[in-house]
């Protein structure tokens, strides 16, 4: 089959710089894999921002289609658990990071990283979530299966402006969980208000200015996708037996505490990869999402782009200045 369609590439100059523009390409040029899926939409994420940047942890080889995730239909099938025609859902995967990405209109990939989209899901709110509402998900079914329940006291969730975060203060709220969302946007009370927390603060009131092994206790769990001092903070603050979730490390990879929280509260620290979870267990999470955790206010995440905005979408959320999801319309 010989087909041409447009992708975001990114490809590195001579002087060692990273150029993106939207270009034409052909299927034939696509990896191998059991399944063709035509992309209608796609989401930005921190993994994209990265790989757009020439980060090589993320992508190793350039030229490169980034786009960790897409919402799109089965073209071609090579196996009976996929027909031609299904709708499915593509994240948590090598997908956009080594392999070419959902910022083109066309993917080939292995058929055992795609999910049959759930009833209840159009794609296009599948990728209001994509993989930052999966990771979300993920962290807050690890939190159910804790026993962490919403008579436990508040929950604080940083970076809450970025889609990890959006996306768990919006569902922890549909469960009634006293939701603290804690932001750098000191315009983003509105936001975060509309979509389900209880309270802002600013990300300056959780660092530990004191260095103390421990702090007052406040929160019953936490999920963080900042890292560095925050992280800390969240785990000397941790009320007894509680639960700290570290999905992201925007802010900085190191973590700088004493063994005080875990030894004297019992405080628990758990990490969540979206990409290492089995299949059956991710069609599960992506059933919760798409029906009792779906919130009232997910569209309200989100900012639709398409193909031929993606570029300054990127550098918009590069530079901090969109909330929420980008969702990018492919088609």
């Amino acid at each position: 089959m010989s087909k041409v369609y447009k992708a975001l590439l990114v490809r590195q100059l001579e002087d060692k710089s990273y150029v993106k523009s939207i270009e034409e390409c052909n299927i034939n040029d696509l990896p191998k894999g059991e399944l063709l899926i035509k992309t209608h939409y796609s989401s930005l994420n921190y993994k994209d921002i990265l790989s757009c940047s020439g980060n090589r942890g993320v992508t190793r080889h350039y030229p490169h289609t980034p786009g960790i995730d897409v919402a799109g239909i089965v073209e071609f099938s090579s196996v009976d658990a996929f027909k031609i025609g299904d709708k499915v859902v593509v994240s948590g995967s090598d997908m956009g990071e080594n392999i070419a990405g959902g910022f083109g209109q066309y993917v080939r990939i292995p058929s055992k990283w795609a999910v049959h989209l759930p009833l209840g899901l159009s794609l296009k709110e599948s990728m209001i979530y994509g993989t930052a509402g999966y990771t979300a998900g993920l962290s807050i079914d690890y939190l159910i299966n804790q026993n962490v329940t919403n008579q436990n006291g508040e929950i604080i969730v940083t970076g809450a402006t970025g889609g990890v975060g959006s996306i768990s203060v919006a569902i922890l709220s549909k469960l009634n969980y006293e939701v603290v969302a804690s932001s750098g946007k000191s315009n983003s009370v509105e936001y975060l208000n509309r979509i389900g927390s209880c309270k802002v603060i600013g990300r300056e009131n959780i660092v530990d200015k004191m260095s103390m092994g421990l702090m007052r206790e406040s929160w019953s769990a936490a999920i963080d996708s900042v890292g560095g001092d925050t992280l800390s903070a969240l785990i000397k603050s941790c009320k007894k037996n509680g639960i700290v979730i570290a999905v992201g490390m925007v802010s900085s990879t190191s973590l700088n505490t004493s063994v005080f929280p875990f030894i004297l509260r019992g405080v628990n620290l758990k990490g969540i990869n979206a990409t290492i979870v089995k299949p059956e267990y991710r069609q599960k999470i992506w059933e919760k999402l798409a029906n009792e955790w779906k919130p009232d206010t997910l569209k309200d995440i989100a900012t639709i782009v398409s193909i031929d905005q993606l570029e300054d979408a990127i550098d918009k959320v590069y530079n901090g200045k969109i909330k929420g999801r980008v969702v990018v319309d492919m088609r």
